[in-house]
């Protein structure tokens, strides 16, 4: 694993109340790291991260649900894959609708990662291959709005009702897109109570990483529009419309010419 050289600090001063938790996929063991003692389901592992505070990787004998078959650790099993589990637990109408699910929830490459490593913000001493931040709404907004300033990319939000780890794991390191989850809208995540329900988790992928941070430095995090007050919104808003009107109108007299 490489050592950690981007500076990450620009996340502390969001003050959040769960620590953001890095992430590192691996072909080969690592070193310096502890191996963790137990078995956890992966969308678990973000809050073993957070409530053990060193950092420690996996491996497929530490999942116990489905991660391990994101992860590409192991094969799908055929009753998975034809929809038997997802009637029986009352979340899909039939087999074939829990079976087309697998048609498109993202799963990485068989056996190109054997480890996982994960880590606080804090403790990190790795580059993360995705950076997962849990916040508020507000929180996760001026995350998704540091990476369209300067881009204009779209906020996309891509979710399953069941294998929920997939896209916070899978879907962003496949794609080099930023997804979000809200905790209380998964059913793993639910029924294993892994997380109170309300908290948005950004994963972004490494090669946004120095994106967001740049323009974390150089936006405004708290808009005017945001702390002015519904009056004094309305107002600006007039001021800009118009000022904006008036510039249109210029041109076109201008072109008129």
């Amino acid at each position: 694993m490489k050592p950690l050289k981007t500076d990450l600090s620009i996340f502390k001063k969001f003050n959040f109340a769960n620590a953001p938790v890095g992430v590192k996929f691996m072909f080969s063991k690592p070193d310096g790291i502890e191996h963790l003692e137990k078995t956890l389901p992966l969308c678990q592992m973000i809050r073993e991260a957070q409530e053990r505070n060193t950092p420690f990787y996996m491996t497929k004998e530490n999942e116990d649900c489905f991660g391990s078959m994101v992860l590409g650790m192991v094969d799908v099993p055929p009753f998975a894959e034809a929809g038997l589990l997802g009637e029986k637990f009352e979340i899909f109408q039939e087999d074939r609708a829990n079976a087309r699910l697998y048609e498109y929830v993202p799963k990485l490459k068989r056996n190109t990662v054997n480890y996982v490593a994960f880590s606080v913000l804090d403790k990190m001493n790795f580059e993360p291959d995705i950076l997962m931040v849990m916040g508020t709404p507000r929180q996760a907004e001026i995350i998704l709005r540091a990476m369209s300033y300067s881009t204009g990319e779209l906020w996309e939000a891509k979710k399953t009702p069941v294998l929920g780890c997939s896209w916070l794991y899978a879907y962003p390191f496949k794609t080099g897109k930023i997804n979000h989850v809200v905790t209380g809208m998964s059913f793993g995540m639910i029924a294993k109570e892994v997380f109170k329900e309300g908290w948005v988790i950004v994963a972004i992928p490494w090669d946004w990483i120095p994106t967001i941070i740049a323009n974390l430095k150089e936006m405004k995090w708290d808009l005017p529009a945001y702390t002015e007050g519904r009056e004094k919104f309305y107002q600006r808003k007039g001021r800009v419309i118009g000022e904006s009107v008036k510039a249109m109108e210029e041109v076109m007299a201008d072109q008129a010419k």
